[in-house]
């Protein structure tokens, strides 16, 4: 497999937030700084993609500038149809990819064994779900979700439609939680993370501009998991949010299941270029016994105080679920 990784970066407004309850008002969308207008690009339209830039997309495709996942790009736009849930009530999201004129998009080609993943984030990095909707005859996503706390989220959908010559593409969406609104503090820099009886540790630092080396070692109960499962065509699946605007990094192993040289664990390798300093939230998804678990870490990308660049210290990292 062709090592991929697609970064892309936004900012956009928190909803207020008055005495003990999250305000649930319309969803806002990300600002884009100096961008041109396009037509169905209300937040500042496609750019280009540079040549070469950091990392590739999925199947080695560019990677989008810092300045998206924005609500439409290249013609398509995200129209979410649930910008608005309750915390702790389970719901059906739904959604369409529409075309530049306005139709649904109903044929898609399958990257890792699904039409579109859909990754759903709280703004503090919290909470994370990898999501696979199904798609209604229509072009309507559908995917039921539980959220556990209330706030602001992001979605993102990751896809690439069937046309010759069409690019795998990343919109996203703002999401509100209603309820009563108690924010977390930020997750600590951790290299191990527990998660269903299994421990991950994390060895390797994210370096911004620079492609690095992240490999996770898997073993439950002080024994090495050799025997990991392919997770859509993977012994596992990394993708990385950079705390504050959420820029997005998805990130896919080094080898394949069936190429060979690539062992079912317990190392997971990845290579990775952060597009900046900062803070990053790590989710890692793998497959055993049948079951798909998600270990999450905190790392900083660049120097730390005194000038020595940075890496994750010893503590545990949690995700408070899955929701494959």
């Amino acid at each position: 497999m062709q090592t991929g990784l697609r970064i892309t970066a936004f900012t956009a407004a928190l909803a207020a937030t008055f005495g003990t309850a999250y305000g649930v008002g319309k969803g806002v969308d990300p600002v884009v700084a100096e961008r041109a207008p396009a037509p169905h690009d209300e937040h500042g339209g496609p750019a280009p993609r540079p040549e070469g830039g950091v990392g590739g997309g999925h199947d080695g495709h560019e990677a989008t500038p810092p300045g998206g996942p924005r609500i439409s790009e290249n013609g398509y736009t995200l129209d979410l149809a649930t910008p608005r849930v309750t915390a702790g009530q389970r719901t059906e999201l739904r959604f369409t990819v529409r075309d530049g004129g306005g139709e649904a998009v109903t044929a898609y080609q399958r990257e890792h064994d699904k039409e579109l993943h859909l990754i759903l984030a709280s703004r503090d990095l919290v909470t994370y779900r990898h999501l696979h909707p199904t798609r209604a005859a229509d072009g309507t996503w559908s995917t039921p979700v539980d959220l556990p706390r209330a706030g602001g989220y992001r979605v993102f959908a990751d896809f690439t439609p069937a046309m010759k010559g069409a690019e795998n593409l990343t919109l996203g969406a703002d999401l509100a939680a209603s309820g009563r609104y108690d924010p977390a503090p930020p997750p600590a820099p951790n290299s191990t993370a527990r998660t269903d009886g299994y421990e991950v540790t994390l060895a390797g630092s994210l370096r911004p501009g620079r492609a690095s080396e992240l490999e996770l070692k898997v073993s439950r109960g002080g024994e090495p998991v050799n025997d990991l499962q392919p997770y859509l065509g993977a012994y596992g699946h990394l993708v990385a949010l950079r705390s504050g605007d959420l820029a997005y990094l998805h990130v896919h192993p080094n080898g394949e299941p069936g190429d060979g040289t690539t062992k079912p664990g317990p190392e997971v390798s990845f290579t990775a270029t952060a597009p900046s300093d900062g803070s990053y939230r790590l989710f890692l998804d793998f497959r055993h016994r049948g079951e798909v678990h998600t270990a999450a870490f905190t790392v900083r990308a660049g120097s730390a105080p005194g000038g020595e660049e940075s890496a994750p210290t010893a503590t545990t990292g949690h995700t408070d679920g899955h929701g494959h």
